[in-house]
């Protein structure tokens, strides 16, 4: 997936003040600058701030302060890292114990950057506990708001990341904080969430691209319902979470190291072949339309055009050997750069070619056989080779919304430990579009299993007269 290098277009509804956003589109997640036209203030930045500076850059601005929100789950923040290139001070909740220095900001704490410009820390827990919010002030007052995982576009930021038990409380506060900010700040007011983008750090699917205060107290449940009804829905839409989510939130306490993105050793055929032949992770960073044509056995099909680092983040035994395969070492750079933002910054080594150069001999070759849901229709009505396992590798909550009559469910991120749980016989996966069913299908026939990929949109099936269960 191709990230957006570049800042986006200004957001000018801030008067005369800046704010352009910078996309983290393969983690669903926004960075922030903001600018009077001399100075400058970063809302969570990624850890690759080459973005950010390149940005402030083309502005000519001068970054004078970082801020981050919370202590992510999701990312490796990249705000310390910022301060410490630019000067700029670095502000954090001050009940966040931390070991590096940064400026402690509590609730109504206001940091004045020049006569133009100041933000003010606003207390919004609910997505952690000590989770901040940041009013941007011109001189006519506030403009917009830096809400980070609070109050996102139609949702909120997700309650359980702290743990499950922590879960209904912090709802209680996620709605209280939602209010505040509905109560103190105009309904003019921008709002600038850094997750709800297609990150798994949201509670429910975010809608819509920007928004004001105004606009979602008539649509957000945080503003629309009663505490207790916002806490039951918020609760009874969670699912599950990335595993490297447990990760990040050490690394940004503690302190990330900078960012190494210099080309990994590479890996000669021989070397490639000895790591499959060990079942270490060697992932084909290549379109799936590309890895079903051929690729290496045993490599894993993650390409960039999807969601490749959450989905190898999730699967991984944190620490364990990567490899990256890529037609480029361009591409090979990019997913360096993607996977460094969850803290995979040592791999291996790489390869760049395509399969038949990679390839120790032609044994080493394979094609994956793919089909459509009309195919799987036809199949199940008694065509051949009849489907003797169905399997859905989609979200729990996915499943339970709409599934395949008498399909196995096993989600993408459980398989790897999950194989010998699947039914004797040819196996047909399908996920939501193809993306991960593509991986499902490469780890099951690392397992030696026969399978038929469904490279198919979910919402074709009923249509194309597979039988559907009801949702559960």
């Amino acid at each position: 997936m191709t990230e957006t290098n570049a800042a986006k277009q200004q957001d000018r509804s801030a008067g005369d003040l800046v704010v352009e956003v910078i996309e983290t589109s393969s983690l669903g997640d926004r960075s922030y600058l903001a600018s009077d036209g001399e100075v400058a203030v970063v809302v969570d930045p990624q850890r690759d701030v080459d973005r950010v500076i390149a940005a402030a850059g083309r502005l000519g601005v001068r970054i004078a302060l970082v801020l981050d929100t919370h202590v992510h789950n999701d990312y490796v923040s990249g705000g310390l890292e910022l301060a410490r290139l630019t000067g700029a001070e670095y502000g954090l909740a001050a009940a966040d114990e931390v070991p590096f220095d940064r400026r402690p900001l509590s609730d109504g704490d206001a940091v004045e950057l020049s006569p133009r410009m100041q933000v003010r820390a606003l207390a919004t827990p609910g997505h952690t506990y000590h989770h901040l919010s940041y009013a941007l002030e011109g001189q006519d007052g506030p403009v917009g708001v830096f809400t980070g995982g609070s109050l996102l576009f139609g949702t909120t930021g997700r309650t359980d990341l702290l743990g499950e038990q922590h879960s209904e409380d912090l709802a209680r506060h996620q709605h209280a904080s939602a209010q505040k900010l509905a109560a103190i700040l105009p309904d003019g007011a921008q709002i600038w969430p850094t997750h709800g983008f297609g990150s798994f750090c949201s509670a429910t699917q975010a809608s819509g691209d920007s928004a004001t205060l105004g606009e979602q107290k008539r649509l957000n449940p945080a503003l629309t319902l009663a505490e207790r009804d916002f806490v039951e829905q918020t609760l009874a839409g969670l699912d599950a979470y990335p595993a490297y989510y447990a990760h990040m939130g050490v690394q940004n306490t503690t302190g990330p190291e900078p960012l190494d993105l210099r080309e990994p050793v590479r890996a000669e055929p021989e070397e490639l072949r000895r790591r499959l032949e060990h079942g270490e992770w060697v992932v084909d960073l290549r379109s799936r339309k590309a890895y079903v044509v051929s690729h290496l056995a045993g490599t894993v099909g993650l390409g960039l055009d999807g969601p490749m680092v959450t989905w190898l983040g999730w699967m991984i035994d944190w620490g364990a050997p990567i490899t990256l395969l890529g037609e480029s070492r361009e591409q090979v750079g990019e997913a360096q750069r993607e996977l460094a933002r969850i803290g995979i910054d040592k791999f291996a080594g790489t390869a760049v070619g395509a399969p038949e150069q990679l390839a120790a001999d032609r044994g080493q070759l394979r094609s994956t056989r793919t089909a459509t849901f009309a195919d799987l229709a036809e199949a199940m009505d008694g065509g051949s080779p009849a489907p003797e396992v169905v399997l859905d590798v989609r979200t729990h909550n996915e499943f339970a919304a709409s599934h395949v009559r008498g399909a196995v469910h096993v989600p993408l991120y459980e398989l790897k430990d999950r194989t010998g749980e699947i039914p004797a016989g040819v196996v047909w996966v399908h996920c939501g579009s193809g993306y991960r069913a593509t991986a499902a299908a490469s780890l099951l026939e690392a397992a030696d299993r026969p399978v038929v990929l469904i490279d198919d949109h979910f919402g074709a099936a009923a249509e194309a007269g597979v039988p559907m269960a009801d949702a559960s």
